[in-house]
């Protein structure tokens, strides 16, 4: 009887092994898009909460700590133009944002978050960082560190290859 209990035990030892190896990425391609699809339902869900769109929540965190132009914005968001000025003129109507005449080309236009885009801007950043904090509370401090400075890592990766091409 105890010789039944053992092998039962293995095996569903051993169905919960195969489990959590099938749930686990098979490549870091695979691990690097799973997290972004995690982090983008976050992001999705955190935007839907305020009636507003993916790229809109985009939107309003690069305008958070700065003033972009029409064109800088574009690079950011990864959009053409004409895309940028029809999301910009309806974040104007909403009255999240507001244009700027750029100090330095009369010609140029600024994006900034006007007092109501900086408040909902507030209030999605503590959101997203409530539930993506949920997500890892069970790190450790090392492994907390760890994915900062790979996630570093990658982002300035990124940012060097844009600005070489």
């Amino acid at each position: 009887m105890a010789e039944q209990d053992a092998e039962q035990d293995a095996e569903q030892d051993a169905e919960q092994d195969a489990e959590q190896d099938a749930e686990q990425p098979q490549s870091t391609v695979d691990a690097l898009v799973q997290l972004s699809f995690l982090v983008q339902g976050v992001l999705a869900g955190v935007a839907a909460e305020h009636d507003l769109s993916l790229v809109q929540v985009r939107l309003l965190g690069i305008l958070r700590d700065r003033r972009p132009g029409m064109l800088e914005l574009a690079r950011y968001l990864g959009l053409d133009k004409s895309s940028t000025t029809g999301l910009v003129s309806r974040a104007e109507k909403r009255g999240l944002v507001q244009r700027l005449p750029s100090p330095h080309d009369g010609r140029a236009v600024l994006v900034s978050l006007t007092p109501l885009g900086r408040q909902l801007a507030e209030q999605g950043a503590v959101e997203a960082e409530r539930q993506i904090t949920a997500l890892t509370a069970e790190f450790t401090a090392a492994e907390h560190a760890q994915i900062q400075v790979l996630a570093g890592r990658l982002v300035r990766a990124a940012l060097a290859g844009d600005s070489a091409a």
